[in-house]
C-alpha cells in the first residue's frame, strides 16, 4: 500500500531561488573584493584531530576507524599556521560546525568568511570590515559608530563589568532578569554574555554598522591585550540591526600566552563536566616559530544573507536547515 501525500517527507528547499541567486552574487563580491586587494584565498582542513578548547562552543565529532577526528568550528588554527609559514594576508569562505545551535540565528552547519589582514592594527580592520560589508548590503547601512564595551556596559547595567557577581546579580534582579544568577552560576564571561545579550545589544543603533570593541580580557581567549591595560582585550563584534555578524580581534602570537589560556579554558571544560579535547600543538609549534602581526574576522555569512533579504532568520536563506528539512 502507497503512503499518502499526506505523509510523505517533504524533500522541496526551503528558500526560494532569489536567495541562491543572491548568495552565489555574495559570494562573487567576496572573492572581487579581496582579488582587488591581494588577499589570497585559501582552503584548510574540515576535519582534523584536534579542535578549539573555547567551554562555550560544543564541537561536534566523527568516527574514523579507532580515533574520533573534530569538524572544525571555526578554520582559525589552520590559517595561522599558513600565516606563520609566511603566506601573507589570506581569506576563506567554507563550512563551520558547532553543535547544539539551532534557532534563529543559529544552525549546527553554517558559512563563515575568515580573514586575516598581516600588519593591520584593528581600527584598520575595522574599516576593512565596514568596508565589505557596504559592499555586500548597500543601501541597508546607512552609517557607521564605534562604542566602547565598558561604557554600554555600565550605561545598561549600572555597574563595571568587573563588579563582584553579586552585584551583577543584584543589578539583574532589579532589570527583570531573576533567572540570570541560576544560569550564570560563578561564571563572569557567562554573566557578561548574558546581560549584553539581553540588555545592551536589543539597543544598539538599528540601521547603522555598530563596532562594539574594547571588550573585557575574560572574553577574548585569542586577542591580544590592549598595551597598558592588561583587562582590556583588542576585539570587536560588529552588528546591523541588532544582528551580530561577525567577532574581530587584533591576534595573540605569543605562544605561552596562548598556551596558558587554552589550559584555562580546559579547566573551564573539566569543571562544567564538558568533554576536554587535546591542545592543538601544530598550532601552538606554529606560534613559537613565530606568526607576523595581524588581525582576523570572521563573519557569518547567512546572517548576512538574510539581512540582505529582508528576512528574519536564517533559515529562510538555507537551502536544507537542519530544525526544518534534515
Amino acid at each position: 500500500m502507497s503512503l499518502g501525500s499526506e505523509n510523505k517527507r517533504d524533500w522541496r528547499p526551503c528558500c526560494d531561488f532569489e536567495s541562491l541567486q543572491r548568495r552565489a552574487w555574495m559570494l562573487a563580491q567576496i572573492r572581487q573584493y579581496f582579488h582587488d586587494r591581494e588577499v589570497l584565498e585559501v582552503e584548510t582542513p574540515l576535519l582534523g584531530s584536534r579542535v578549539g578548547t573555547d567551554p562555550h562552543l560544543r564541537f561536534m565529532t566523527v568516527q574514523e576507524d579507532d580515533r574520533i577526528l573534530y569538524l572544525q568550528t571555526s578554520p582559525e588554527f589552520a590559517m595561522k599556521r599558513l600565516l606563520a609559514a609566511g603566506s601573507g594576508s589570506i581569506y576563506q569562505i567554507c563550512k563551520a560546525f558547532r553543535g547544539g545551535e539551532v534557532g534563529r540565528l543559529h544552525n549546527p552547519e553554517f558559512t563563515l568568511l575568515e580573514w586575516y589582514r598581516v600588519g593591520f592594527d584593528l581600527d584598520q580592520l575595522m574599516d576593512d570590515v565596514a568596508s565589505l560589508l557596504r559592499c555586500l548590503l548597500q543601501d541597508q547601512v546607512g552609517g557607521e559608530v564605534r562604542l566602547r564595551y565598558g561604557e554600554l556596559f555600565e550605561e545598561a547595567i549600572g555597574v563595571s563589568w568587573d563588579a563582584p557577581i553579586p552585584e551583577l546579580n543584584q543589578r539583574a534582579r532589579a532589570l527583570d532578569l531573576a533567572e540570570a544568577g541560576e544560569i550564570c552560576g560563578r561564571n563572569r564571561s557567562l554573566w557578561l554574555d548574558f546581560l549584553f545579550s539581553h540588555l545592551i545589544q536589543p539597543g544598539l543603533p538599528d540601521r547603522e554598522l555598530v563596532f562594539v570593541h574594547e571588550y573585557p580580557a575574560p572574553l577574548a581567549a585569542l586577542a591580544s591585550l590592549k598595551p597598558g591595560q592588561p583587562q582590556t582585550a583588542e576585539r570587536f563584534e560588529v552588528f546591523l540591526h541588532g544582528v551580530e555578524l561577525g567577532n574581530g580581534y587584533r591576534e595573540l602570537t605569543e605562544p605561552t600566552e596562548q598556551r596558558a589560556r587554552f589550559e584555562a579554558e580546559q579547566k573551564a571544560r573539566i569543571l562544567a563536566g564538558l568533554p576536554c579535547p587535546e591542545l592543538d600543538e601544530s598550532f601552538l609549534a606554529a606560534l613559537e616559530e613565530g606568526m607576523p602581526q595581524c588581525s582576523g574576522v570572521a563573519i557569518g555569512l547567512d546572517r548576512v544573507l538574510m539581512l540582505m533579504m529582508g528576512h528574519d532568520s536564517i533559515e529562510r536563506v538555507l537551502p536544507f536547515p537542519m530544525r526544518v528539512c534534515c
